[in-house]
């Protein structure tokens, strides 16, 4: 099976390469992974103590942010390797400063698993929520070398818990420590017998908590804002704007404004949204040049600065619910105590559906029910503060899973 996982591996490999040729996503995909070596070669010594942290995109990343953080506190003179398999992730935190080497996972080929940890030679690897590549995992124990699961999530339609997947299992087996969001996940580990768990909850938590303590200002938002009641919605797709535009245009008070922050920046996009808006819109790129206070809406054409922007919101609109892959990060509204809007795609993800029950956050699947749920908010202040307080204190009560996880790593 072993053989077979890799000869798979090669053949996806080659597809890529013909796929990057017409597709820019998998062209970065492709070509970040040509310098993976070269980058490590050039930053690691053999001398090194080397802490090495995988995530899969920008989300684990986010999970992983506080280990990382406090490992590089408490143990400044180890080195800490972030591999991404996504650029999603890895175009976005390639410069992150805390890591001394930020890099692609190479593909798990045999080869590449062997050569990957000879270069390294990680004293501890941390998986973050999930991705488990059996050659390096299998290399990893072939080395003695400890490896611990964080933030994981697990669910009953995974292949560890079906009948044919022993093989993957097996691969299981070299994890020490298996951290995980829910008891969902425990019983279903334990349910092929693996003991080794703890349910720590979600670093994500702690991450966002960490959020509000910082400085958000930005100059340029409080001037768009002047104190008036603003929406923000965030990480939007062409559905959720279609909503929303149909409600700035049509249902919209003067004294409401908005600001939008697209999941996808491009420009083409971004000039067809502010074309469709019937009120007087800026974007981020035209800034410098406009008096701010004097627009109704705001597109941000950059990325980075939208959880500092949530921190103005009186109500939040978070993106993704009408895509296969669902809603994009509730926690980051969440955790100023600001109440959320979400599509209807939200169930492979807990926090949304804990918030929901605690009528912190709110479904629409239609313009008619999302302008009739704004105006409601925007008429009712109480109903507005009394969901943003139920937001706040979820997240503040679901914090601690990164000191529970740092007390496994001094030991």
């Amino acid at each position: 099976m072993n053989r077979l996982y890799s000869i798979l591996i090669l053949g996806v490999g080659f597809g890529l390469k013909i796929i990057a040729l017409f597709n820019k996503k998998i062209r970065l995909f492709v070509d970040g992974r040509k310098e993976t070596f070269s980058i490590l070669q050039n930053s690691i010594s053999k001398s090194d103590s080397v802490i090495w942290v995988h995530c899969a995109s920008l989300g684990e990343f986010e999970q992983g942010r506080p280990i990382i953080e406090k490992l590089k506190e408490q143990f400044p003179s180890k080195k800490i390797v972030i591999t991404f398999f996504s650029p999603s992730g890895y175009e976005v935190r390639k410069n992150y400063n805390i890591a001394d080497v930020v890099c692609y996972l190479p593909l798990d080929t045999e080869q590449n698993a062997k050569k990957f940890l000879d270069v390294i030679h990680p004293e501890l690897a941390i998986f973050v929520k999930y991705e488990f590549w059996p050659n390096i995992l299998k290399e990893l124990n072939e080395r003695n070398i400890e490896a611990v699961l964080i933030s994981g999530i697990f669910r009953e339609n995974q292949v560890f818990f079906k009948w044919y997947g022993a093989w993957m299992r097996k691969s299981l087996k070299t994890i020490s420590h298996f951290f995980v969001q829910d008891e969902n996940s425990l019983k279903l580990l334990k349910g092929i017998n693996f003991n080794n768990v703890t349910i720590s909850g979600d670093t994500r938590f702690d991450r966002v908590y960490e959020i509000t303590k910082q400085d958000n200002q930005l100059d340029f938002i409080s001037k768009f804002k002047n104190n008036v009641y603003t929406l923000v919605a965030g990480s939007t797709w062409k559905e959720d704007e279609e909503l929303l535009v149909n409600y700035i245009n049509n249902n919209a008070s003067e004294h409401e404004k908005f600001i939008i922050a697209p999941h996808n920046i491009n420009a083409k996009d971004i000039l067809e949204l502010k074309n469709s808006i019937s009120k007087k819109v800026v974007l981020f790129s035209e800034k410098e040049h406009k008096n701010l206070e004097d627009f109704q809406v705001f597109i941000i054409d950059t990325v980075g600065i939208l959880t500092k922007i949530y921190s103005y919101a009186d109500i939040s609109y978070v993106g993704g619910g009408y895509t296969k892959t669902g809603v994009h990060n509730v926690l980051e509204p969440a955790t100023f105590g600001v109440p959320i809007i979400i599509g209807p795609n939200y169930k492979k993800f807990n926090e949304a559906i804990d918030l929901i029950k605690k009528e912190a956050c709110f479904v629409v699947d239609s313009s008619q029910k999302l302008s009739v749920l704004l105006i409601s908010f925007y008429k009712d202040e109480l109903k507005r503060k009394k969901a943003g307080t139920n937001a706040e204190n979820y997240v503040i009560e679901k914090t601690g899973a990164t000191a529970i996880i740092l007390n496994y790593l001094k030991k």
